[in-house]
Order: C-alpha cells, then structure tokens, then sequence
C-alpha cells in the first residue's frame, strides 16, 4: 500500500518533469474516484482513501492518467489526444478503480431480498431494485436503506486504512 508522503513526492516531481510550472498536487476526500485534474485551479489531487488502498504501481497510474489531462487540455477528456499524450507517459490504460472505493465510510446501507449491499453517500430520494438480481426497476428487487453513524475515528481509520 501506498505511504502517502511517497505519493505526493511521485506527483511533485511528474509535474515538475512534465507541467510548466503553476501546477500543484494535494490529497482530497474524494470516495468515488481516484484522481481529478482541475484545469481552474490547475491542481492535481488524489483520493487520500484510495492512495492509503492500493499498491504503489495502481497510484503510479493514476498520477500518470491526470497528468495526462493536464497535458492533453481541458477538451481533450478521454479521446486520441489524450491516449497519445498518456501513452507517451508510460500509462498502461488500465482501470484501477471502478466504482466506490470506501464503503467502510458510507452512511447508507442498503440490502435487496437476495441480501446483496449496496452503499450510497447521500440518502436515496427514491425507490431503489438492486441492478444485481435483474435489468430495469422491479418491486421484488426493492433495497432496503438503513443509516449509520460514521465516526470521526472510523473516518481516520479509513483514510490511514491499508486494506480495502
């Protein structure tokens, strides 16, 4: 698993080596994502959850993927220009993170009939079928939400966590 003064040395020296100055790096609470590019602020930041979760090569990746965009531009997203630019970079175009990262820090807990979770980070505004047991909404795949209270040591425990 990742140290995070490791990472962010990672990240300051691929901007530095690749960035025309006035780029920065930083840590953000993101839980559902793994890195974001902001071209306002042009600052580079990664999930301190997921970073805490994943090997040293996943957060390689990722840093390799958002300095990418900042390259590519704003308009780029993820089309050819992009891929040439992160191709270039040594991205090896593999999804490390698909979907939620932090479950343990999710205040919704749902479960359908078949007893499958899921996790929302906002309570749901409306009825919910578990996408798992069958295509397109249907009451006999009904979720059932319940809250629970996340505490501030939970949440550091999260974001210094080693495991998913």
């Amino acid at each position: 698993m990742a140290e995070l003064e490791r990472v962010r040395r990672w990240a300051e020296a691929l901007i530095a080596l690749h960035l025309n100055g006035g780029w920065t790096f930083g840590f953000d609470n993101a839980k559902k994502r793994a890195g974001l590019c902001n071209f306002t602020q042009k600052r580079i930041t990664v999930s301190r959850y997921l970073a805490a979760r994943y090997d040293d090569d996943e957060i390689h990746q990722i840093l390799l993927h958002e300095v990418a965009h900042a390259l590519a531009g704003a308009r780029a997203g993820h089309g050819p220009k992009w891929k040439r630019v992160a191709v270039d970079l040594g991205y090896d175009g593999k999804r490390t993170h698909d979907g939620e990262i932090a479950h343990d820090l999710a205040p919704w807990v749902g479960t359908c009939p078949a007893g499958h979770t899921h996790y929302r980070y906002r309570k749901p505004t409306r009825p919910l079928a578990c996408a798992v047991c069958g295509r397109g909404f249907s009451t006999a795949h009904l979720i059932t939400w319940n809250r629970r209270e996340i505490t501030a040591a939970e949440r550091r425990r999260a974001a210094a966590s080693t495991g998913p």
